[in-house]
């Protein structure tokens, strides 16, 4: 009887040591499994992340139109001889009253727009303008060149010239008639198109400096 018993016992007790073998085994392969489903979906994550972290290359508006006057190619005279560059003139506006005017010089055209561009975005004025033309007729005047602009009624359009269109286009006014006079260079051309812009005054200004009402103006 005791032999029985004791083989009984140890029957039981190496099917106990048989599950918990199978257990173990079952448990490391559960264990594999997810580590290889968890391998494969940080794959996953990691390719749709690059996917979406990839810069998007998109040409953003900018608030200001620019446009270019003038290049020019010009020599630096120096000890070793000349060199040449590039000069750049651009007019900035955002064709709503405001417009600016910059010149630049680099060795390549790019570069020179660049400059030219920075630097007009940095002289900005303001222009007021009465529904589509400008207040009052003006005289603007830089070196020898001048150019007088005149109110025009709706629908006229813009009459200017290749240097004083750009810097009226730009600065929003739609009917005006200009002239210019004088030296035929374009820069002093846009500078005395500027000048002459910033002589401009509403009338609710004019009222305000001389401490009267519109009406009694």
């Amino acid at each position: 009887m005791v032999d029985n018993q004791e083989n009984v016992i140890a029957e039981n007790v190496s099917s106990e040591n048989v599950e918990e073998k199978v257990e173990k085994k079952a448990s490391k392969v559960e264990k594999s499994t997810l580590k290889s489903s968890n391998s494969e979906n940080k794959s996953g994550k990691k390719f749709d992340r690059k996917k979406t972290d990839k810069p998007v290359t998109r040409r953003e508006d900018s608030e200001f139109d620019k446009k270019l006057v003038e290049v020019r190619r010009v020599a630096k005279v120096v000890k070793g001889g000349r060199t040449m560059r590039f000069s750049a003139l651009v007019v900035v506006g955002n064709k709503n009253g405001l417009v600016g005017i910059g010149t630049g010089k680099a060795n390549e055209v790019p570069e020179a727009v660049e400059k030219a561009t920075a630097s007009a975005k940095k002289n900005l004025i303001s222009v007021p303008i009465v529904e589509t033309t400008i207040p009052h007729d003006v005289i603007g005047k830089f070196s020898s060149c001048s150019v007088h602009m005149f109110s025009a009624p709706k629908g006229t359009g813009i009459i200017a010239g290749g240097s004083a269109r750009a810097v009226i286009e730009l600065a929003g006014i739609k009917d005006i008639v200009t002239k210019a006079h004088g030296s035929n260079n374009k820069i002093n051309g846009v500078k005395a198109t500027v000048e002459g812009l910033k002589k401009l005054r509403t009338r609710e200004e004019i009222a305000a400096l001389r401490g009267k009402s519109v009406e009694e103006i």
